[in-house]
């Protein structure tokens, strides 16, 4: 093993010693450290704008697939959307008296059906039991399950550049049976009913497994539907001529009702604090913090470059290893 092998491996265990050293000296002596070395899932508070009111605005921001495969941190896992932060940055805001109203600043092609319907569930939470007003700021791109989230807020505003739409469900699979053929490889399966193994990618779909998907497709897309017919008071026939999968921009976007207006996250907050009527708000952006576990990740994936690349694949692989119902734009 090299001398460089060596020295990554006792500066690891080092930085271990000292983790494990202070985590049971703030156990014992419950210091306020522990904000010293948080975990990934703390985030605190970054002024966007300094008010003179009585009152804050916060920005909320999801970046990325919307998919919680990713939530379990580990020490070679790069950054990106943590599902379950992104949900208990909501549930901080909604608790925190001081918060008058909540943006969600969108930048994703969208992701999974269930993790999508989490996301609108907690925004018409906040709203109906919080009685707190929460507005869209779409970026570059809210497409499928972005706007899927987006729908049942208040107002929706987006660039006019922004990609949005892209409203249906996706769920794809591929299929290598003729390339192991070529091959020779042959797949046995031993299954305990005629469907265990619907869209496998080692033989060709049957007519009556594709019905059977294409039922649950419909049923979500229906749901698509629903929330759109309710969040944006649309009428369904209205819903069904837009909900066909094409994109648009946020001007066409506006034009068909979709959103209720054009601008950046500057204007949008400008417009809350005017519809809220309490005066001029600090804007505060949730953000995470930085601390040990990240600190520890960063070198140690620096170090381990190559193997992180391994592990990130392999663990890419486990959770993409079987097809699945999507609000995503694929384009």
């Amino acid at each position: 093993m090299s001398t460089k092998r060596w020295l990554a491996i006792v500066f690891a265990a080092g930085l271990f010693l000292i983790s494990s050293a202070v985590t049971m000296f703030t156990t014992v002596f419950s210091t306020s450290w522990d904000e010293l070395f948080q975990s990934e899932n703390v985030f605190h508070e970054n002024v966007i704008s300094q008010g003179t009111g009585n009152g804050k605005i916060v920005v909320v921001h999801l970046n990325g697939v919307i998919e919680s495969g990713y939530d379990t941190a580990s020490i070679f896992q790069t950054a990106g959307y943590n599902h379950r932060n992104f949900l208990d940055q909501l549930d901080a805001a909604a608790n925190d008296s001081n918060v008058r109203g909540i943006i969600v600043r969108v930048n994703t092609p969208g992701g999974g059906v269930v993790e999508s319907s989490e996301i609108y569930d907690k925004i018409v939470e906040i709203q109906e039991e919080y009685r707190k007003d929460v507005y869209i700021s779409m970026g570059s791109m809210a497409a499928s399950g972005g706007y899927y989230i987006a729908a049942p807020a208040k107002k929706i505003f987006a660039n006019p550049q922004t990609m949005t739409g892209s409203i249906g469900v996706i769920m794809q699979s591929i299929n290598i049976a003729e390339l192991a053929d070529e091959f020779g490889v042959s797949v046995e399966v031993i299954k305990s009913g005629p469907y265990k193994d619907i869209m496998s990618s080692t033989r060709e779909m049957t007519e009556d497994e594709r019905m059977i998907m294409q039922e649950m497709i419909d049923e979500s897309y229906e749901q698509f539907v629903d929330i759109i017919e309710e969040g944006r008071e649309l009428s369904r026939a209205e819903v069904y001529n837009l909900a066909d999968g094409r994109i648009f921009t946020g001007r066409q976007a506006l034009e068909a009702g979709l959103i209720d207006g054009l601008g950046h996250l500057q204007d949008v907050y400008e417009i809350l604090m005017e519809d809220l009527g309490y005066g001029d708000l600090t804007v505060v952006e949730y953000e995470s913090s930085l601390g040990f576990a990240s600190l520890f990740s960063l070198s140690v994936q620096k170090l381990f470059a190559r193997e992180a690349d391994i592990f990130n694949l392999s663990n890419w692989l486990q959770q993409n290893h079987g097809p699945r119902m999507m609000y995503l734009y694929t384009g």
